[in-house]
C-alpha cells in the first residue's frame, strides 16, 4: 500500500484502491448532504472517476451510532505470513470491537481467506476507519463487509 502519514491520518497515493475507497465514501457524503446533486458532480469534487465510484458503491456503508450493538461479518484475503493474522486482530482490538468468531482457511498458493465476526460496542471507534486500517496492512487484500446484523 503506497501513501504517506501526515502526522494525523493516512493519505494513500492516488493510484491505489484505498484512495478510490476513501474518495468513494467522500463522493457518497457529497450526494447525501446535497453538496453535489449528481453522481458526476460528486465524483468530480471527490477526484475519482465514475467507474471507481460504481466499483465500490455496494461495498461502502457508513457506520454511525446506529451500528453499536450490531454484529459485522468481514472477509478478506491475506498472504500466508507469520504474524499477519495477529496484526489484523490487533487492529480490531485497537478500535475497541469485540471479536466473536475467526475463521481462516488453509493457504492455497500463499493466500488464505479470513472471515471475522465482530461486535460493535459503545466504545468501538469508526468502523469504516478500522476497515481502511486493515486494507492498508501489507499482505491484506480485499477487506469487505459481508453482513451487518
Amino acid at each position: 500500500m503506497k501513501g504517506h502519514w501526515n502526522g494525523y491520518s493516512w493519505h494513500p497515493d492516488e493510484e491505489s484502491d484505498v484512495w478510490e475507497f476513501v474518495s468513494d465514501r467522500e463522493a457518497r457524503e457529497y450526494l447525501e448532504t446535497g453538496v453535489a446533486s449528481t453522481v458526476a458532480d460528486a465524483v468530480q469534487k471527490a477526484g475519482i472517476s465514475r467507474s471507481a465510484f460504481y466499483k465500490y458503491k455496494d461495498d461502502i456503508f457508513p457506520f454511525h451510532d446506529s451500528a453499536q450493538g450490531t454484529t459485522l461479518t468481514l472477509s478478506c484475503q491475506m498472504n500466508d505470513e507469520p504474524g499477519l493474522l495477529s496484526d489484523v486482530l490487533k487492529i480490531v482490538a485497537e478500535f475497541g470491537a469485540n471479536i466473536l468468531t475467526i475463521h481462516q482457511t488453509i493457504p492455497i498458493n500463499g493466500i488464505a481467506s479470513l472471515s471475522l465476526s465482530i461486535q460493535i460496542l459503545d466504545t468501538t471507534g469508526d468502523v469504516s476507519e478500522m476497515v481502511l486500517e486493515m486494507e492498508k496492512k501489507t499482505g491484506v487484500h480485499n477487506v469487505k463487509v459481508l453482513a451487518r446484523e
